[in-house]
């Protein structure tokens, strides 16, 4: 087909506008990262957890090598100069924190699991701060502070006294050593090397799957081994596609057009699509309070990720 055609040009002039959209594209990630969440804890106890995240990133590198493949060689000669920004950006965003998050997911509730990425935005201020000595600006941290309000709305069904009674766990330990080590990758990934947002999440994925391969060793022998049944299967397609290459191609490019601390608001909208998709998917019935705390995230978004002005 060729470029000339209607609607491969059409096609094309909406795939670079939705490109140049970063609150559009981050908010395709929360919701792809809130499925994450639900279809995480679904398969806990029946996927055990590195065989899950391993299995996710090599079945994402092979859903986009193809599309990369043509880049990847492009970029080659970039990819080695930077290897080593690289395999630490692979090892962050792929291996340990999704390992770290089908683990947690063993332990905790998804309350405690939604009030936990609230704190997201935070650690990737304090990763901005200690290794670039970049500050919130006022904006942004007011607007963190609206949205995370609005989270506790939606989650504590607008009784904030009930935030007193949660009682964290293992899992709670194990997700915000995960939620530390994204908000490293966060701030460090507009550092990678200037090559196509494909070769890189083709990289990072594959690079991320080879450095689980030890851990999925010795899994297999502590670990009863997944069965091969439909549900299985589905989840794995699941998480293959959305909250892996959808996700981070969203994600990264919403990070590279606005910056780090701009985008972290974002983790706010991921227990806000939860909600969302607990009333569509679970039959729960939609509230006053979900009404309320969307509202404030919304307004917090908006606040903590526009563009600061710039003075004269």
């Amino acid at each position: 087909m060729s470029a000339s055609n209607p609607t491969f040009s059409a096609a094309a002039s909406a795939g670079n506008w939705l490109a140049n959209q970063p609150y559009l594209l981050l908010c395709i990630t929360a919701m792809c990262w809130a499925g994450n969440a639900i279809v995480g804890r679904l398969a806990a106890g029946h996927i055990p957890p590195v065989t899950l995240s391993f299995l996710r990133w090599s079945l994402a590198f092979l859903i986009v090598l193809p599309l990369a493949w043509r880049h990847l060689k492009r970029d080659w000669a970039a990819i080695r100069a930077g290897l080593g920004t690289m395999i630490f950006l692979s090892v962050t965003g792929i291996a340990a924190f999704n390992a770290l998050q089908y683990w947690s997911l063993e332990h905790t509730t998804a309350l405690n699991t939604l009030l936990l990425q609230s704190a997201g935005p935070l650690f990737v201020a304090m990763w901005s701060l200690v290794l670039f000595g970049i500050r919130l600006t006022p904006a942004q941290a007011g607007g963190i502070a609206l949205s995370l309000i609005g989270v506790l709305v939606i989650l504590l069904h607008g009784d904030l006294t009930t935030l007193t009674s949660i009682e964290f766990n293992k899992g709670d330990i194990i997700f915000t050593v995960a939620l530390l080590i994204f908000g490293l990758y966060s701030v460090w990934s507009p550092k990678r090397p200037e090559i196509h947002g494909l070769s890189f999440i083709a990289f990072t994925f594959g690079c991320g799957a080879a450095c689980l391969i030890p851990l999925v060793i010795r899994e297999l022998y502590t670990r009863p081994v997944m069965a091969l049944d439909m549900t299985n299967l589905l989840t794995l397609l699941y998480v293959a596609v959305f909250p892996s290459t959808l996700a981070y191609l969203c994600f990264n490019r919403g990070v590279q057009l606005i910056g780090a601390n701009r985008a972290a608001p974002f983790f706010h909208v991921v227990p806000v699509f939860g909600s969302v998709m607990a009333i569509v998917f679970l039959g729960e019935r939609p509230q006053l309070f979900h009404i309320v705390g969307f509202a404030l995230v919304m307004a917090g978004v908006f606040a903590a990720s526009r563009k600061p002005a710039t003075a004269g």
